[in-house]
């Protein structure tokens, strides 16, 4: 009679494959994600900067800047040759609505802002203000 031989992992090399593992995520998973807060930020300006292409626009054909984003997509100003922006507003990454100030602080005939991933003036890294605006 012979014996059947198995193939196979043993408990031992399985946990230390698994404690490997959980040691190369605890390392490599910060910054992974510090990598999604920038991203974020990133994208924040990319489409504030999409809007003012789409105010100066509107700007030409109206003559005023708009009191709102959302007058980018629909408005009933005379000269009006919207929309503006492709669909809808989005919100900024953290689910927050930009902000349109016209005219903006210090000169400038506007300013496009986020508040960031707290949704309140001021803060730092994530929670920084990202605006642009002329």
């Amino acid at each position: 009679m012979q014996k059947r031989r198995v193939s196979g992992f043993t408990l031992v090399e399985l946990l230390i494959v698994i404690v490997i593992i959980g040691l190369l995520g605890s390392l490599v998973a910060p910054e992974m994600f510090s990598k999604v807060g920038s991203s974020k930020q990133s994208t924040a300006k990319a489409q504030m900067q999409m809007f003012e292409t789409s105010l100066d626009t509107y700007y030409l054909d109206v003559g005023t800047y708009p009191q709102s984003l959302n007058e980018l997509w629909r408005s009933d100003k005379d000269g009006w040759d919207g929309p503006y922006v492709r669909k809808e507003l989005p919100n900024d990454p953290w689910g927050n609505a930009y902000q349109l100030e016209v005219p903006g602080p210090n000169g400038m005939q506007y300013r496009i802002r986020s508040l960031g991933r707290d949704g309140q003036p001021g803060g730092e890294g994530e929670d920084a203000d990202i605006e642009v605006g002329r």
